[in-house]
């Protein structure tokens, strides 16, 4: 987290990605705009974070962003029973991302994570 480069994740639709590539800029969905900060998540929370908030949705991407490259726009802050969780006080580069992956519903209805590394 501090002073060691990783990847922090968004999740998304792909319709809300795509329609923030083309406008250059990701300012969040209604939960972050409501909350004043893009949420993020570091790769151990995002199963808690896709079951929680997008439960049966499909059609979602995970987007990884270096937290490093995000600068001190990003702050992590106890959140769900004071685990530190990334929070974005800005708006994301769309061009920042490290990569862009499909988010797919298993069988069991839960979402199927892809590969967290660093590769695209």
């Amino acid at each position: 987290m501090l002073g060691v480069s990783s990847l922090v994740f968004k999740i998304v639709t792909n319709m809300e990605w795509r329609a923030a590539e083309r406008a250059g800029i990701f300012t969040g969905l209604a939960d972050d705009e409501r909350d004043g900060f893009i949420h993020l998540s570091a790769a151990s929370q995002l199963p808690e974070t896709a079951a929680k908030h997008f439960a049966g949705q499909a059609d979602l991407l995970v987007v990884a962003f270096d937290d490093t490259g995000l600068g001190p726009a990003l702050r992590w802050e106890k959140s769900r029973g004071g685990t530190l969780f990334p929070h974005l006080y800005g708006a994301l580069d769309p061009r920042a991302a490290r990569w862009a992956k499909p988010l797919p519903l298993g069988a069991d209805g839960a979402h199927v994570l892809p590969p967290l590394d660093e590769r695209s």
